[in-house]
Parts: structure tokens; sequence; C-alpha cells
């Protein structure tokens, strides 16, 4: 496996909490519906100010282009920054994105979560069990959109409609499917020039090279100059009163050979679930000191170990109603620097051939960039 210089300077590997009700992605969708007058909506993040007169907005969220990987792409830092939820990871921040709450309200907490039945739920896979309503029952900000007679369009690959991600995130939002850069590009501008409302468009080819390749690596390289054309596009195609915002749902980082630790092996273990970044582990009752103790005593400096009622204590999620807390687990094992935990035998093996991973809370992960084009006047 070859592992490619990310370039990552050492504030990267800050720890970062997230700014929710101040400048999260759970602010965004609030902030935007504010300024097209949605009922009820607060421009937390202030908008109103670069986007006067707008009547139009797009939001393009680029999955895996973190603030670090912004300079990269179009050659200077970004100006503004958001942070992601906890964990920051795509199915949390999409579902975080579409409602505009933080994750411990909208129950998505994890790449994959346990189910009370024991099974394990990968949310990038899911299709209609459980039923998205229920799993996620929180309005989206397209539903309060168009109940307050505001357009909302999402754009999209095709073989996204009606998943349950889908559905969870982006319910209430009318479909449009396109299969490239190029096609999300065009059915993007095609919507904001139908008439006023919300755009939202996501684009995943950036964060699918990230981990299969690396960042910075050829295939990596190639995809942001696909990103960078998409935003060009998008920005000279904008109508009069129309904007343009581009975000993203997490960054990365490349993780060499020596940061990469086998599961632990630990009596009690019943069940292993979120990701390498993240790790939950559901335990046997009564076991639970007993396994934090081995995973504090191998991992050390290298990752928080958190009981669950730790974790929900110390905010990551939000405010976590009691029939969340079973999707966290019963520990929370939250890797520092570039440590990953596998899980073989409890995961696809491709998860642990990934060179870039992201979910936990360093600066690199956390923070992602908040672009804003303006259209012209006329």
């Amino acid at each position: 496996m070859i592992i490619p210089d990310d370039g990552l300077p050492a504030d990267a590997f800050a720890a970062v909490r997230p700014a929710y009700g101040r400048g999260s992605l759970a602010d965004l969708m609030p902030s935007v519906s504010a300024v097209l007058g949605v009922p009820g909506a607060d421009d937390v993040l202030g908008l109103r100010g670069a986007l006067g007169g707008v009547d139009r907005v797009a939001v393009l969220l680029v999955d895996g282009l973190g603030a670090y990987q912004w300079p990269v792409v179009f050659g200077e830092p970004c100006a503004r920054t958001l942070t992601t939820g906890f964990p920051s990871t795509t199915p949390v921040s999409l579902v975080t994105l579409g409602t505009g709450v933080p994750p411990g309200a909208h129950g998505v907490l994890g790449f994959t979560s346990r189910m009370p039945d024991g099974r394990i739920l990968n949310h990038i896979r899911w299709q209609d069990d459980p039923d998205p309503a229920k799993w996620q029952p929180v309005p989206t900000r397209f539903e309060a959109a168009t109940a307050g007679g505001v357009a909302a369009t999402q754009v999209t690959r095709a073989e996204f409609e009606g998943t349950g991600l889908t559905v969870a995130a982006n319910r209430g939002a009318s479909f449009r499917g396109g299969a490239h850069w190029e096609a999300l590009a065009s059915e993007m501008l095609l919507a904001l020039r139908a008439g006023p409302g919300i755009v939202y468009g996501y684009h995943p080819d950036l964060d699918k090279a990230g981990h299969d390749s690396g960042i910075l690596s050829p295939q990596w390289n190639a995809a942001a100059t696909d990103v960078q054309e998409l935003v060009e596009r998008l920005v000279e195609g904008l109508p009069p009163r129309a904007a343009l915002l581009v975000t993203a749902d997490h960054g990365q980082l490349n993780v060499p050979a020596d940061a990469r630790v086998d599961l632990i092996e630990s009596d009690g273990i019943v069940a292993v679930a979120g990701e390498p970044r993240v790790r939950y582990l559901h335990v046997a009752p009564g076991a639970v000191a007993d396994v934090a103790d081995a995973w504090r005593a191998v991992l050390g400096d290298r990752a928080w170990v958190f009981t669950r009622e730790e974790v929900i204590d110390g905010g990551w999620f939000g405010v976590v109603p009691p029939d969340h807390f079973g999707r966290i687990g019963d520990i929370a094992v939250i890797c520092q620097g570039r440590t990953v935990s596998l899980a073989d035998g409890w995961e696809p093996p491709v998860i642990s051939r990934m060179v870039a991973f992201h979910g936990s809370v360093t600066a690199a992960e956390m923070t992602v960039p908040l672009g804003v084009f303006v259209g012209g006047s006329g």
C-alpha cells in the first residue's frame, strides 16, 4: 500500500469541538432559509450581509473537501470555515446539514450504528429498513422551506434517489439526477434558473479518491481538478439574484501502516460499530470498565476512550434524547493523531485497505469550508 504525504501541518491535528449554534453545518441551512424568507428560520451565520438581494441559493457539498484541502484545490485558504458535527463522517454530516440540527437530535450518530435488534446499520447502504422517517424523525429544512412557500431541489447521483440516507437528510426537496460533475453543474444551474428557492447539490468523487488512493495521490489530484471545474462552472453560470455556497461534510487525513491498530481483543465485546477513527464498542452487561481499561492500556494517548455517558455529557453530539442512546456504543474510542482502529470481521475488508480516513475530532477532519459566491445583478 502506497501512502502519499498529505502535507497536513501540525495544527491540523489539534482537537476541535463542534460549534453548534455558532458556526457548524447544523447552522447553514437555517441561515440560508432565513435569507430566503422561510418562516421561523434564524440566520445564525449572518449570511444576509453577503447575500443581500439574493432570492435563490445553491448549496454545493463536496464530499471530503475539508478546510485543509480547499487551498490545494483552489490555490488559497477559504475565507470562512464551519465545523462538522460529531463524528465527522458523511452520513452524520449530510443529515446534520439537511435537518439543521446537531446529530444527537436527528439520531444518525455514526457511519454504522447498532439497531435495537442487534443488527448493524450501514447508513451509506441504507434502503428502507429501518424506516428513515422513524430512524430520523426530525423534519428537514427542505420540508420547512416548501411548507413556507420556498421551492427546494436536490441534485445528486440518480442511484441515491429514495435511499434511506437521502430520505433522512433531504426529504421535502424535489429530486434531479446527475451522473457526473458536468451533469451536476447543469442540473443545479437549471434549477436555479427555474425560479427562487434552495438548490442542494452533492458531489462524492473527491472523498472516494482520498479513501482509495490518498490525499495528493494522482487520482485525488484529478478529482480535485474536477471539483475546481465544477465550482467554476457553477459560479460562471449563476443567474442574477443567485448565490452559491460551497461546503463539505468533513476533511481527510492519510494513515500510514504503523498507525493502524487491529481491533483490541478483550472479553465482553458483543458488537462493533462506528468506523476506524471513531469506534463504537457494545459490550456485555458489567463489562464496560474492563473493556475500557483494556483499550486505554493499549492505545494510551493515541485515542480517547470514553463511556457512552462521558461522550454524551461532553456535548459532542449536542443534546441526545434517550431514544438515541443505544446508537452510541457503551464505549466510544476517538482516535487521535493518525491512528485508526481496524475491525476486520466486524466490517467489510475494504475498510482496512483505505488510505485516507475521517470521523474523529482533529481540525483536519472537523473543519470545513464555507465558500460564498454571488451572481451578477443583470
